[in-house]
C-alpha cells in the first residue's frame, strides 16, 4: 500500500513529538534541580542521569544531548554546558568513540563559540519565544562534522520566570533519514521533507541532497513540526 503525503506528515509528527515529549521531561527535572542553586557538579549529575541512559545504547537515536545554561544560573559561574555525545564515526574533530563523552568546550579553540552562542538559533530562539525549536539541517562542525537537526526547549528560572538556558538533543540527518525513507519510498511519487526554509532534510529525488533549498506545487505541513512533505519536488528557482 502506498503512503499519501499527509500519512508522511503525520509520521513525521510522531516522530518529533516523540523528541520533544522526551526534551519536556528533562527540562522539568533540570528546572527542579535549578531551584537549590546547584553547584556546577551537581547540575552535571542530574543532566548526565537524564541523557546518558538514551546515548549508551546499541542504537542511538541521537548523536548529542543535554543542558547549556546561560551566564550566572550554575553557581555564578557564568555559561555552563553539560552536554554529552553519543558515540561516534570516526570524524575530524573528535576521532571515534565507542561510549558517550562529555563535550570539553575548554579549550582555546572554542572561545569564539562561547562568547556568540546565545546569538545561534538553537539558543536564541527558545530563549526569546519561549517554545521549542528545531534547527536545521546545519553541518556540525562543533563535533560531528555531519548534517543535523537540534531540537531545543527552553528551561526557565523558578525564581525569576526567566530563561536560564535550554535542554537539547542533536538528530543525525542520516539517523532520522534511516527511520523516514522506507516509508517515502512508499509513496506513488518522488517525496521531500523540508525545514521552514525549504531546506531538504529528506528526499527520494536523487537530484535534492541535504540542504538543498526545494519546493513544489503539493505542499502539506507537519501539524505538529516545523517541516513540511513536498510532493514532485524541484530544485527552488526564486
Amino acid at each position: 500500500m502506498s503512503r499519501s503525503a499527509p500519512e508522511l506528515a503525520a509520521l513525521v509528527d510522531e516522530r518529533t513529538h516523540e523528541v520533544f515529549t522526551l526534551l519536556d521531561a528533562w527540562r522539568g527535572d533540570v528546572e527542579d534541580a535549578l531551584r537549590s542553586d546547584p553547584k556546577p557538579a551537581e547540575i552535571d549529575g542530574t543532566v548526565a542521569d537524564l541523557v546518558l541512559p538514551v546515548l549508551d545504547t546499541d542504537d542511538p537515536r541521537f548523536v548529542g544531548a543535554g543542558f547549556i545554561a546561560d551566564s550566572d544560573v550554575v553557581s555564578a559561574r557564568g555559561v555552563h554546558f553539560a552536554w554529552w555525545l553519543g558515540p561516534l564515526d570516526d570524524n575530524p574533530v573528535l576521532g571515534a568513540t565507542t561510549v558517550p563523552t562529555r563535550l570539553d568546550l575548554s579549550t582555546r579553540g572554542y572561545a569564539e563559540y562561547l562568547r556568540d552562542f546565545r546569538s545561534l538559533e538553537w539558543f536564541r530562539v527558545p530563549a526569546t519565544t519561549f517554545q521549542a525549536h528545531v534547527t536545521g539541517p546545519y553541518v556540525d562542525h562543533l563535533c560531528t562534522c555531519d548534517y543535523i537537526l537540534t531540537f531545543t526547549s527552553p528551561v526557565r528560572s523558578a525564581a525569576t520566570g526567566a530563561v536560564a538556558g535550554v535542554v537539547g538533543a542533536d538528530v543525525a540527518v542520516r539517523r532520522l533519514e534511516r527511520d523516514l525513507l522506507p516509508a517515502f519510498l512508499d509513496a506513488d511519487e518522488p517525496v521531500a521533507l523540508v525545514n521552514a526554509d525549504g531546506r531538504v532534510i529528506v528526499s527520494t529525488e536523487p537530484a535534492l541532497q541535504v540542504g538543498t533549498i526545494a519546493d513544489a506545487d503539493t505542499r502539506v505541513p507537519c501539524a505538529g513540526a516545523p517541516f513540511t512533505v513536498l510532493v514532485r519536488p524541484a530544485v527552488h528557482r526564486g
